[in-house]
């Protein structure tokens, strides 16, 4: 039997590691596209399955909130997980792989971003959400695990930790760590003034 101890030195061990496997590039570019949605006044839609709509969930409270201190516009960011009557709504009516793309069908629109968030990659409603967005001009954002699955394919970018199929709890809690440092990033944005960051 494993200990304790041994069990938690190796999986803290396993999560540095793969976290050094994120590219900053992908992190850099992911920042800016959030600036320019809150910049434009666009909406960030996010979603996710299990744990990681609790991820999502998480994450959209602290982009609505944390990011106040930077003293820049307000993101407007909604989490298509939390509206539970509605998703039931259309899971029952028209299927568990419509409950995103059932709600973005009344709001998306040219300027918005939606961020799906999946280990696997290979969620169908998410995938379905992505299609949906797409058609109506809404730049996609993945983040990802395992192999990257469909999602990472389909979206306009994505941030991926790549690991071996089933280590949910690895990428989970990395993506975690990955939106902590997105609202950090934005958070310490300040105003333009006279067309110039300060």
């Amino acid at each position: 039997m494993i200990r304790p101890k041994q069990l938690f030195a190796q999986y803290v061990h396993s999560l540095s590691a793969l976290l050094e496997k994120i590219d900053p590039e992908a992190v850099e570019r992911t920042v800016q596209q959030l600036r320019t949605v809150r910049d434009s006044g666009g909406t960030i839609y996010v979603a996710g399955n299990g744990g990681s709509a609790a991820t999502g969930s998480h994450w959209v409270n602290d982009l609505g909130k944390a990011t106040k201190r930077s003293g820049c516009p307000a993101f407007r960011v909604v989490s298509l997980s939390d509206n539970v009557s509605w998703l039931t709504a259309l899971a029952n009516d028209e299927g568990y792989e419509r409950v995103f793309a059932g709600q973005l069908e009344n709001f998306a629109q040219r300027n918005d971003i939606l961020v799906v968030i999946s280990a696997s990659g290979n969620s169908l409603n998410l995938v379905r959400a992505v299609e949906l967005a797409r058609s109506r001009g809404v730049t996609t954002i993945a983040l990802v695990g395992f192999s990257g699955g469909v999602l990472k394919d389909l979206v306009d970018y994505f941030l991926w930790l790549p690991t071996e199929q089933g280590c949910y709890e690895l990428v989970e809690d990395a993506h975690m760590v990955l939106c902590h440092v997105l609202t950090m990033c934005l958070s310490k944005d300040r105003p333009a003034v006279n067309g110039a960051e300060s």
